[in-house]
């Protein structure tokens, strides 16, 4: 878009002379492009731009282009650029075909609910990059000269098709676990990667219910009274079905007391979905009272996540909500045989902080290998893989359920300790696709904090 605004100019499309202000100027680029008057910004040209080859020690700082091989970095198109104070990087809304990071100076970030964060050269943030999908989720205006890397968006792009690659596997496999440097190799986690690389983990099984109505499914002709059948030995289940039909999530206007009514109302794929998902819940268990206080915490947070996909699902109107409802539940399942191992290990159980540091290399493999292993669909079962792989790029225009997943596990990290080490929301992939996304102040999804009650309400369907 920068370079369509640029020849309205060069080619005279828009001739500033004829229109009188720059305002005249903004409101014809409005017409054009669909976007309000208020919002457009006209991006400016840097003052320099050249070819570069930065040293791989600098490049290897920088998030995701780190997680690249040497060879791979090496062939990165690299152009160093140079913007004057008070220069717009880049404008809300626009399409963009680089992706930026800031090296020296200082810049605003500026979001269309009015607001805004800085990012100084050389802090933790400005490894990361200010934006990464096919639109721009912020407008960006320096504070200072700049120094800024500009790579194509398409490595980032193409990073993400490839670790996509590496992880996708219809087939229940071993992926290798590799733990970063920064991790410390204890004689507890190296014998509970060796146990997952020799496929002797403790797995979870999902209740009879849940598997015997998984199959049942799986055929055309089964209908209410076969899952009635099914689903009624099970009368936690039953009860809490009918909870959950007669909850605000599906805004009753009358209520149900039986297990026919309830299959009924929810109909016979949510049945199914929220039946995996109450199975779910009796996963997070261990003989361990110390391990078990883990595990209720690991569950309240997965619920969360889970409740909070839930209502982005609604929002978007493209994502089934029951579809995240369950997606959220078992994007940290690969936990629960961690927790397992440890309570056969008590001797060499490493404390929760160093559980937490490791966690996002090690549930990515094990999480997907325990759903494989529970016969859970081919996209429920990617979801542990890039839950919190923030530049995940699906490579559609539309919201997908791994991004409604990755939205909602960025923003249950918001006021935690993680949080700073985290992306802005408005610069992952998955936020430029969600419509009427408007953050508030702190930089959160407006959508969500309007939406606690349904949140609230889908949190109480597991609890």
């Amino acid at each position: 878009m920068i370079k369509w605004i640029s020849n309205l100019f060069s080619k005279k499309i828009i001739d500033k002379k004829e229109t009188g202000s720059v305002k005249e100027v903004a409101s014809t680029i409005a017409e054009k492009t669909n976007i309000s008057t208020v919002a457009v910004s006209i991006a400016t040209r840097p003052v320099s731009a050249t070819a570069t080859k930065l040293p791989l020690s600098v490049l290897k700082k920088l998030a995701p282009i780190r997680d690249l091989n040497d060879e791979e970095i090496e062939k990165v198109d690299q152009h160093l650029l140079t913007y004057a104070k008070n220069a717009t990087l880049f404008v809300l809304g626009e399409k963009s075909e680089q992706v930026f990071y800031l090296l020296k100076g200082s810049i605003e970030i500026q979001s269309n609910g009015g607001a805004s964060y800085l990012i100084v050269g050389g802090s933790p943030l400005s490894h990361l990059p200010l934006n990464s999908g096919k639109v721009c989720g912020a407008t960006a205006i320096t504070q200072s000269p700049c120094q800024f890397l500009s790579i194509p968006t398409s490595i980032v792009h193409w990073w993400a098709n490839k670790s996509r690659m590496q992880h996708h596997s219809n087939a229940v496999e071993i992926i290798d676990i590799n733990l970063p440097r920064e991790i410390p190799h204890t004689q507890f986690f190296d014998s509970f990667t060796q146990a997952y690389r020799e496929n002797k983990l403790s797995l979870p099984s999902l209740p009879q219910v849940a598997i015997k109505l998984r199959k049942a499914m799986d055929k055309d002709d089964i209908g209410v009274k076969d899952v009635i059948s099914i689903v009624q030995v099970d009368a936690p289940i039953v009860a809490k079905l009918i909870q959950v039909a007669n909850s605000a999530l599906y805004a009753p206007t009358s209520s149900i007391k039986n297990c026919h009514d309830a299959v009924t109302r929810l109909g016979l794929e949510t049945t199914r979905k929220l039946v995996m998902g109450i199975s779910v819940k009796q996963l997070f268990q261990t003989k361990s009272p110390q391990l078990m206080t883990q595990m209720q915490a690991l569950w309240k947070k997965s619920l969360h996540v889970s409740s909070l996909s839930f209502v982005l699902a609604q929002e978007s109107g493209v994502v089934n909500p029951e579809d995240a409802l369950l997606a959220g539940l078992v994007c940290d399942i690969g936990a629960i045989p961690l927790l397992h191992f440890a309570e056969h290990h008590p001797e060499n159980y490493p404390d929760s902080h160093e559980l937490e540091k490791v966690m996002p290399y090690l549930n990515p493999p094990v999480g997907s290998l325990v759903l494989q292993t529970l016969g859970f669909s081919d996209e429920i079962t990617e979801i542990p893989k890039f839950a919190e792989n923030w530049y995940y790029e699906s490579g559609y225009d539309e919201l997908t359920l791994i991004d409604v997943v990755i939205l909602a596990k960025l923003h249950s990290y918001f006021g935690t300790e993680r949080s700073k080490d985290l992306p802005y929301i408005n610069s992952i992939p998955a936020y430029t696709k969600l419509q009427n996304g408007k953050l508030n102040p702190d930089f959160s999804l407006d959508i969500l904090v309007k939406a606690q009650q349904r949140i609230d309400a889908a949190m109480s369907v597991f609890a």
